[in-house]
């Protein structure tokens, strides 16, 4: 039965706090009750992940090594089907899998150098080396290799990220490598080694918006025009923060030019924050915003995933802007922390885009239509790499 309590979207702050509160497998099924409700959605559900996650190892009972990748693997599954829409929940699960293999390796190398030691005849004790440490992301800021033939490419170094994920990373539902040989000096050790590495993946989403944002002032210049087709959180800080030591004009597109049921114009906090800044805001409707394209210095967008071919899933509406910009030669800057890179090619399904219920656009309480139209509403949008000038990630 699914969990009483989770009738309701909750705030990010209330999730993890319910979460922590509740038995491992109880907030596991609440977490995935709220999945299939889309009340977790976004960015929200990479941290969410990685809050179950943290739980199931530190509260699963688990012997050793492969136990503990088969419960990951399982409980990680679960959360993908619940979402299918959501591919960050794979990307955190691939992460902590990869940290756990990482970890079980270094402990079995330790051992194996602690057994040589004292097999040997050592004279006297020298100075031993650090053990090993996992290797740094690393740094990257992509950009599209703008004089290659036939448009915009995007440059090799996303594709050596992504190609190196999936051969390091196995799926979430295959095989996992025998480790049990590999076994470390004891199950705490290890446990405490993989919840470290699960709070710094935690830390690195968390940080990621700011640091993105840290990009803001070399990407906006003074007195340009910025269009930002419905901003997320990570847009909105990227634009606050340019607004600082910056004064241009954002053109603000969304969908509706008024949030339903209030009345209010959409994006009314970034608006207010913006124009305290001194930087003049501009509400377009999706549907007007190629008459403004030629007066538009770049757009800006974030990102939901970022495919291995360099492909976006963004909100619905946002490739309409890209190809707009690319009719004009106006450079398409899109935001994603690595979070959210996914070392797999766009399925028919992500093509097709994600379809939300229509209800807001035609009603069906009363008339012919209930039998006469069939309506679609895609609420996500596929961007082919060839649109994308520049990706900024949180590295």
């Amino acid at each position: 039965m699914p969990p009483s309590q989770a009738t309701y979207a909750p705030s990010l702050d209330k999730l993890i706090k319910s979460l922590k509160s509740q038995p491992c497998e109880a907030s596991i099924e609440a977490l995935i009750f709220l999945l299939k409700r889309r009340q977790v959605k976004g960015d929200d559900c990479a941290i969410a992940t990685a809050h179950i996650l943290l739980q199931v190892v530190a509260r699963s009972k688990w012997h050793d090594v492969d136990q503990l990748l088969g419960r990951v693997q399982s409980v990680g599954s679960r959360l993908a089907r619940a979402a299918p829409h959501e591919p960050v929940i794979g990307n955190i699960v691939r992460r902590v899998l990869g940290l756990i293999r990482d970890e079980a390796s270094e402990d079995r190398n330790n051992a194996d150098d602690l057994g040589s030691e004292s097999a040997s005849d050592i004279q006297s004790l020298a100075p031993t080396n650090p053990p090993p440490q996992r290797p740094a992301p690393t740094p990257v800021l992509m950009r599209s290799n703008t004089a290659a033939p036939g448009g915009l490419q995007v440059s090799k170094s996303m594709f050596n990220i992504l190609s190196a994920a999936t051969s390091a990373d196995t799926p979430m539902t295959g095989a996992s490598t025998p480790l049990s040989q590999a076994q470390p000096a004891s199950v705490h050790a290890l446990r405490t080694e993989v919840i470290n590495g699960i709070e710094e993946i935690m830390d690195e989403i968390q940080q990621a918006d700011d640091q993105i944002a840290s990009f803001a002032d070399i990407q906006i210049h003074p007195g340009e025009y910025v269009l930002a087709y419905q901003p997320t959180k990570t847009v909105e800080r990227f634009l606050i923060k340019a607004a600082t030591r910056r004064r241009f004009t954002v053109l603000i597109a969304s969908i509706d030019p008024i949030e339903p049921g209030t009345g209010e114009k959409p994006y009314a906090a970034l608006r207010k924050k913006l124009n305290s800044h001194g930087v003049t805001t501009i509400n377009l409707a999706s549907n007007g915003l190629m008459a403004y394209i030629p007066r538009v210095n770049k757009v800006i967008f974030g990102a939901k995933v970022i495919y291995q071919n360099g492909g976006l899933l963004v909100d619905s509406g946002a490739c309409i802007a890209a190809q707009a910009a690319r009719e004009f030669l106006k450079p398409v800057i899109v935001l994603g922390a690595v979070y959210k890179f996914c070392p797999e090619d766009p399925s028919d399904e992500a093509v097709i885009g994600e379809l939300g219920n229509p209800s807001s656009f035609v009603s069906y309480a009363d008339g012919p239509e209930v039998e006469a139209l069939d309506i679609e509403n895609t609420v996500t949008d596929y961007i082919p790499p060839s649109l994308v000038e520049v990706y900024i990630t949180n590295l």
